[in-house]
């Protein structure tokens, strides 16, 4: 069996990669294993100097992993460049915090000393999407391995260049030979990988359903995971908010990446008394968007990843339509080659319909207006998802409150459009996942926090 990686731009099959057997799967494992019973031997010195040259190697081979990216998942070269800067900077953040962040802590009991330790736990298994092919890994690998873990990554079946060039990296950067590994398997071979004994635990970006099965698997056998799933953010627009502000905030978070993320601006809630003029404001930027070869220097929306998946948010969108929601500009999918799909307007969505119920996973804006405040909050909290959230007002200390005690997320936003962070923790409540990555939360996930007490 193999797997292929398709130009989402032409539908031409860029490369195919012959798939691993179990026995092959099983020896990868075991290898990560071994290396990580010499890594975790390393101290912070040497390991910051491994992920410093990662991150050296990031830089100095951004073009060409950013023209990767873009072939194998269609995003604008523009944005593709930005996620290899933004690889280095997670790189560096964790060169540079690392040791603070593990460093045992000191606690005042009636022992003649007491403090906690922070231990790694060994192979961790990540299962990673594609919609951001470089920046989800390395997300997770760069404080994994400066905790002393070992990584294994199963990477989304259609960004396998990608998983190899990032295999290479840490090869190249002079970590142990079997520190980082790709394995190349569908789906079908992850439950395996997830009970191997020499896995220790597990981390999967990806959608609900996924992380649910994966949870279920790893919690058979007792093995900790984080996960970061689907999501479909709410951005609560107040009467006093700066509508200039407001809609560029929410069509930026709503178009980046085209659409394809979990944290992107998904439901815009506004009251109806300035309602017209969001909307008039919001179809005029998001038709100003330029939809296009994603390789070229203008580009704003590249293709969907996959036809299939433009098929599933044209469904979403019609089935809408025919309940009464209202498109107010695009939802036709264009003609010719490529997963295209135009910067899309709903409104008038109301409880119910796919639009507002389920994640739309692309460049379609839904517009939902309310009556007051109150409301605004109830509809934004009226869903299954809670991984990210934004409120836009002129009074920021009202904003600040709605954001601290109102919103259910775990990223809250004022006058902001949700975005991660390597200095800050990221990740969900409800059916988008727990735990946490970056920030010092992150890098505490995957150890073995121990109690030690000298009597």
């Amino acid at each position: 069996m193999t797997l292929e990686s398709i130009d989402p731009t032409t539908g031409a099959v860029i490369e195919t990669y012959p798939e691993m057997t179990a026995t092959e799967v099983g020896q990868v494992i075991n290898a990560c294993h071994e290396a990580h019973l010499s890594w975790r031997k390393t101290d912070f010195a040497e390991r910051t100097a491994r992920l410093d040259n990662a991150a050296v190697l990031l830089r100095d081979r951004r073009e060409s992993l950013a023209q990767l990216m873009t072939r194998e998942m269609g995003k604008p070269i523009v944005q593709s460049r930005a996620e290899v800067d933004k690889c280095a900077w997670v790189c560096k953040y964790y060169a540079e915090n690392a040791e603070v962040f593990l460093a045992p802590e000191l606690v005042d009991t009636d022992a003649s000393k007491s403090f906690v330790a922070f231990e790694p736990l060994g192979a961790v298994l990540a299962v990673m999407p594609w919609n951001f092919p470089l920046w989800q890994v390395f997300r997770f690998a760069a404080p994994a391995l400066m905790a002393g873990n070992t990584g294994v990554l199963k990477h989304a079946s259609n960004v396998q260049g990608c998983a190899l060039a990032i295999e290479e990296i840490f090869r190249d950067a002079g970590y142990p030979e079997n520190a980082f590994r790709t394995l190349l398997i569908g789906s079908s071979l992850v439950e395996s990988a997830v009970l191997h004994p020499m896995i220790k635990a597990v981390t999967l970006t990806g959608s609900t359903p996924a992380g649910q099965a994966v949870a279920a698997q790893a919690g058979a056998v007792l093995k900790k995971t984080v996960l970061e799933l689907g999501g479909s953010d709410p951005y609560v627009i107040l009467e006093d908010a700066d509508l200039d502000v407001a809609v560029e905030s929410c069509v930026a978070g709503r178009l980046l990446n085209t659409g394809q993320s979990c944290i992107a601006a998904k439901r815009f809630i506004v009251p109806r008394a300035i309602c017209p003029d969001f909307e008039a404001r919001c179809v005029d930027l998001m038709a100003a968007k330029n939809l296009d070869d994603p390789m070229d220097e203008s580009c704003d929306l590249g293709p969907m990843a996959r036809v299939d998946l433009r098929e599933e948010l044209q469904d979403q969108v019609m089935r809408s339509l025919e309940q009464g929601a209202r498109c107010l500009l695009g939802g036709e999918i264009p003609g010719g080659p490529g997963a295209f799909y135009p910067a899309t307007v709903l409104t008038d969505v109301r409880a119910g319909m796919p639009a507002y119920v389920e994640e739309l996973f692309g460049p379609v804006a839904v517009i939902i207006p309310v009556e007051d405040e109150e409301e605004a909050i109830e509809v934004a909290n009226d869903t299954v998802f809670g991984l990210g959230a934004a409120v836009f007002t002129s009074d920021v200390e009202r904003g600040e409150e709605i954001a601290t005690y109102r919103l259910e997320a775990g990223s809250c936003f004022v006058n902001a459009f949700v975005k991660s962070d390597p200095r800050l923790p990221f990740g969900g409540i409800k059916g988008s996942g727990y735990g946490r990555e970056l920030g010092s939360f992150g890098i505490r996930e995957f150890v073995n926090i121990k109690t030690v007490y000298v009597a």
